[in-house]
């Protein structure tokens, strides 16, 4: 079992708070204490109706959500607080087929853990997702980035194609930033999992899926994708020549449109 991390979130006016949905009490209860142990303020919903609710009225910092709930299932859940904002969701699941797996991330999941899970390694998950979604204490003077008509604001958090804001995902947004940092360099699934989200251990088909919805969100054709290219036998490799503009062969990046 690895030791919890030592860099947790830089300190912030008050604890984190999660949001722990799940309607086996006994899970709660025992992810809630792991939780306010690590330090994080936690309310419990055990229903799908009841967590929409709670997160309206606690405003979590992140979700940790069961996929199978009473009322509203998890996936629709999550597909909800997607909609309502960016808050990072961990889904939690019992069931240990890839396919369940993958459905969560595609409806906006941050991260996934199969039940049974070590709770202290889903405290790890959740240090890794918030670290990363904490754009308030991100570093100051990071510059942007810019190729092929998509703008990234490390210090911000704001990413656009061709002036128009992206709705990205923590793990998106850490994935489109890393490959603008290293235009040209072919990486593989094991590496990305490891320079981008930190982890030494994790299921690849989670940078598979995070692919395949980042070209969802940035190529005009992801089924025929120009920016986010597979390198056969390696990995991927970000295009930075790449037009996204038939009239543009240069592809010269745009910045965001000012806001009225």
């Amino acid at each position: 079992m690895q030791s919890p991390p030592q860099d947790r979130p830089p300190a912030a006016p008050g604890p984190l708070r999660v949001l722990v949905v799940d309607d086996d009490p006994t899970v709660a209860e025992v992810v809630a204490g792991y939780l306010e142990r690590g330090g994080y303020t936690v309310d419990r919903a055990g229903d799908g109706p009841g967590a929409l609710e709670r997160a309206g009225a606690f405003r979590p910092d992140l979700v940790v959500l069961d996929l199978m709930l009473p009322g509203m299932d998890g996936l629709e859940v999550c597909r909800r607080l997607r909609d309502r904002g960016p808050v990072p969701v961990i889904m939690l699941t019992a069931r240990g087929d890839e396919d369940d797996r993958i459905l969560g991330l595609e409806v906006g999941a941050d991260d996934y853990v199969t039940k049974p899970f070590s709770p202290r390694e889903l405290v790890l998950r959740v240090d890794s997702v918030l670290r990363r979604s904490r754009a308030a204490h991100a570093p100051e003077g990071l510059p942007t980035l810019a190729a092929a008509g998509l703008w990234v604001d490390p210090a911000a958090r704001r990413a656009t194609k061709n002036g128009v804001e992206l709705a990205l995902t923590v793990r998106e947004f850490d994935l489109l930033a890393f490959l603008l940092r290293h235009p040209g360099q072919a990486f593989g699934r094991e590496g990305l999992m490891r320079e981008v989200w930190g982890w030494e251990f994790g299921d690849l088909s989670t940078v598979t899926v995070h692919i395949r919805r980042l070209r969802g969100k940035v190529e005009d054709d992801p089924a025929k994708p120009r920016l986010i290219q597979t390198v056969w036998g390696v990995g991927y490799r970000l295009d930075a020549h790449a037009s996204t503009d038939p009239g543009d062969p240069a592809g010269d990046p745009v910045p965001p449109r000012a806001e009225g």
